[in-house]
């Protein structure tokens, strides 16, 4: 089992149902703020119904409380990978560990993020019997109930391919206790590219999953969508964000479609889903 790499570790092997836990001390960039605590991660697998084939590999971030054991269970962040990644993105190219650490320390609402393999699915049913909408609904979200957190307060967010499918999986389903929605760069269309067979198996298959024909289905739920000035993708957030209903947080910042840029946003972004998971 492959550990996502979030700073200075010692690793605690606990070789007991597939879950290894590793003890973390962030090293997040210096700040005027609090020094951050030591948590935890831990990784895992399972055989999903939904994925033949391969297994499914996830992670789970735990920022650190104090010794205080009557504290209730942690609420939960859900996030989505882009194209050509997996699960351990978030945490080896975004640092979010130490993302999530520095978040703590300042006050800001704790919550575990969690993490899970998609491949490239576009995190919708396709063709094959692939169904990675589905695992994260009906598999992923009860394994993170059965880690002993509060999955009554869950947040789903990605970048990218993981953009739509968090926006994607919002608008298709009600799921008790979600609470917000952030989307990182999204890579929504309006329109069917006949051209790309990747993202969509056919022009029937976009229909069922036009993510702005499902903006209604959003209503009130807290939304956050980012998107870099640089990014070519810029013009078609843009007007996706036009047409949402109710209010939305985020905006258009100097950047493109890379680490650099997610990583200057996670921070804002991170509060965002702590405020709403609070």
């Amino acid at each position: 089992m492959e550990f996502p790499t979030l700073g200075r570790r010692r690793l605690l092997e606990l070789g007991a149902g597939g879950v290894t836990v590793a003890v973390l001390a962030a090293c997040a960039p210096a700040t005027d703020g609090p020094e951050p605590s030591t948590g935890e991660v831990r990784s895992g697998s399972f055989t999903s119904r939904f994925r033949a084939d391969t297994g499914t590999n996830w992670s789970l971030a735990i920022p650190a409380r104090g010794a205080n054991s009557d504290q209730p269970p942690l609420p939960v962040a859900v996030f989505l990978h882009g194209t050509g990644a997996d699960h351990r993105m978030i945490f080896d190219e975004l640092r979010a560990g130490d993302v999530l650490s520095q978040h703590a320390a300042r006050g800001g609402t704790p919550f575990a993020l969690a993490a899970v393999d998609g491949g490239e699915s576009w995190w919708h049913r396709r063709a094959t019997g692939t169904d990675t909408q589905a695992m994260v609904v009906e598999e992923f979200i009860p394994l993170l109930a059965g880690q002993g957190l509060d999955t009554g307060r869950l947040a789903v967010f990605g970048l990218s391919m993981g953009g739509f499918g968090a926006l994607l999986l919002a608008s298709q389903h009600r799921i008790p206790g979600l609470r917000a929605v952030a989307a990182m760069s999204p890579a929504v269309w309006s329109l069917h590219d006949a051209a790309r067979t990747d993202n969509f198996d056919s022009a029937e298959d976009f229909a069922a999953n036009d993510i702005f024909a499902l903006r209604p289905e959003l209503g009130a739920l807290p939304k956050r969508i980012d998107c870099g000035t640089s990014d070519n993708l810029h013009y078609s957030v843009k007007d996706y964000v036009s047409g949402l209903p109710g209010e939305h947080e985020g905006g258009f910042q100097d950047g493109g479609h890379d680490g650099g840029y997610w990583r200057s946003i996670l921070p804002d972004v991170f509060s965002f889903l702590g405020r709403n998971l609070a």
